[in-house]
């Protein structure tokens, strides 16, 4: 086997840095709604799941084999292509953070390295089978599947709960809230670490350092869960903001009841090693949960753009990506061109986002909330409480259709 090269090197680090992009990219799946209730403290929040994503990093390596081995061909791969996937991936990841949009980190860096095997090997190096059975169609599923049973599980915690008393019964969902949000945080990083860790192996395939068809190596497993940690760490708290007031007003049965499904459906996933997007399944739950509870609604303009983003993911991470592979393919310098302009624009999008802060002291602010709309305000005008519950449980309605997102002791999320 060949020595280990500079740009090996140089992919691994960038791996590690889309990695660590991704932790706070996502944290507003496991954290946003835990945050939003004051079920725990912003920071505290993002502690525990930080510690949690490390944890969920060792559980299983079934994801990282799907990248590692199913989706693309190993042979022919050169380690540039994985570098520039990677570029693809990270710079679809600042852009969406930079906006708050909670976009897919896995379809990003999925696109990225589809478009730049594409520009390197043609078509036919992506097995289409593994991309269809194992990353299209988990896609479309698991925010369907997550957001069922976030419904049925909402509306059984609601029957469940019709005689409890309320301030008690509160209290008891906030405590879940804080288990089920840990449970997200461990799915996520049993899924999403493991992308990384398979698009390392694939790199140390493509260079010749490790054998083919290995799995990831353990010094591999480590520093792909300590690098999504660190992200998960650091907060990703525009996103966090805008899943914490964007899709609908949850309760904390509903919070619990979501998270608790999205978490099922990505373990369950990891397991079988489709490689979903975590962000899909809990944005479905989240969703499941809004419509599950009676007089609860989804704000489907939020959804709306969610929706266009994500189908925007995988094509723009792979135009990137592709375009980045074909500047690598004039030689060392076309390599360095590509990682100067990836740091170049990493460091004018952060630039950026400092002419707006947004850390744990603001992130709950909602000055700028979405008005409510015409179809939200109708479908609460219309529909009965909860079975056994008080106009609490319903926002008032509105005096007008454009009045303003309305007041009330429910957290949007």
């Amino acid at each position: 086997m060949e020595s280990f090269s500079l740009i090996l090197a140089i992919v691994v680090v960038t791996a590690l840095a889309f990695d660590f992009t991704n932790g706070f990219h996502d944290t507003a799946n496991a954290m946003a709604t835990t945050i939003s209730t004051g079920a725990m403290r912003p920071k505290v929040a993002v502690a525990m799941s930080a510690v949690l994503n490390l944890v969920g990093a060792f559980l299983s390596v079934e994801v990282a084999n799907t990248i590692s081995k199913g989706l693309v061909d190993e042979a022919g791969i050169r380690p540039e292509v994985i570098f520039a996937a990677l570029v693809g991936a990270i710079l679809w990841n600042l852009l969406t953070w930079l906006v708050g949009l909670p976009s897919s980190s896995s379809h990003a860096l999925m696109g990225g390295l589809i478009g730049a095997t594409i520009a390197s090997a043609g078509v036919g190096a992506v097995h289409g089978d593994v991309l269809v059975t194992k990353v299209l169609i988990p896609a479309i599923a698991a925010p369907l599947v997550a957001g069922v049973a976030a419904m049925l599980a909402t509306r059984l915690t609601y029957s469940l709960g019709r005689k409890a008393d309320g301030k008690a019964s509160e209290k008891g969902y906030r405590a879940g809230q804080i288990a089920s949000a840990g449970l997200v945080s461990l799915a996520h990083g049993t899924n999403d670490a493991q992308k990384t860790m398979g698009v390392i192996t694939l790199a140390l395939v493509a260079g010749g350092a490790v054998a083919p068809d290995s799995d990831p190596p353990m010094w591999v497993i480590l520093s792909a869960g300590i690098a999504i940690a660190l992200g998960t760490y650091l907060g990703g708290w525009r996103i966090i903001r805008t899943m914490g007031k964007g899709l609908t007003d949850l309760q904390p049965q509903q919070g619990f009841a979501a998270q608790t499904s999205a978490a099922t459906v990505i373990l369950a996933s990891s397991h079988l090693g489709f490689s979903l997007s975590t962000t899909h399944s809990v944005s479905g739950a989240v969703m499941g949960a809004g419509l599950g509870r009676k007089g609860g609604v989804v704000r489907w303009s939020t959804a709306t753009r969610m929706f266009v983003a994500w189908g925007l993911t995988l094509p723009a991470a792979a135009l990137v990506a592709a375009l980045a592979e074909y500047v690598t393919g004039f030689g060392d310098w076309g390599t360095a061109v590509v990682a100067v302009f990836l740091v170049a624009s990493s460091a004018v999008i952060w630039k950026i986002s400092r002419r707006e802060v947004v850390d744990h002291t603001n992130v709950n602010d909602t000055d700028d909330a979405e008005p409510a709309g015409v179809v939200t305000t109708a479908m609460a005008a219309v529909t009965p409480p909860p079975a056994g519950g008080t106009a609490a449980d319903v926002p008032p309605i509105p005096a007008q259709a454009t009045a303003e997102r309305t007041p009330s002791t429910t957290t949007t999320v």
